[in-house]
């Protein structure tokens, strides 16, 4: 019998602020990904065990497209295995929204198709 916690999903979305560029092209470090996949993995955990768990492993992450400064991420986790005290998630990050400077200091749009920017499975643990 399957657990009903396998296939939950959580989801964040969140505007990248200028202040992350960190490289040329207004480039975003992986590092602000992943901490996004930390901050909805907390929330799998609250809802799956009502506690906010630890991050205990990634065993892949794939860097897939861009991100830059003025995007919208979509971060989405979902439960795939639950064990004893273990969960392993599914992560997915996309561009829903990306800025446009060449448009204008603050033009923006949003994308008709989502761009996967980020793909990871991660290991948690629980009480």
């Amino acid at each position: 019998m399957s657990d009903p916690r396998e296939g939950l999903t959580v989801t964040h979305r969140r505007y990248v602020p200028y202040a992350h560029a960190h490289y040329a092209g207004n480039l975003v470090d992986g590092a602000y990904m992943v901490a996004m996949f930390g901050d909805v993995a907390t929330e799998v955990c609250i809802r799956t065990d009502g506690d906010e768990g630890l991050f205990a492993s990634y065993s892949d992450v794939q860097f897939l497209a861009p991100v830059r400064a003025g995007d919208v991420l979509e971060a989405t986790a979902t439960v795939t295995r639950v064990g004893r005290r273990s969960r392993t998630i599914g992560f997915e990050a996309r561009v829903v929204c990306r800025g446009r400077p060449d448009k204008g200091e603050s033009a923006a749009e949003v994308l008709a198709e989502p761009i996967v920017a980020v793909t990871a499975v991660g290991t948690v643990v629980v009480p």
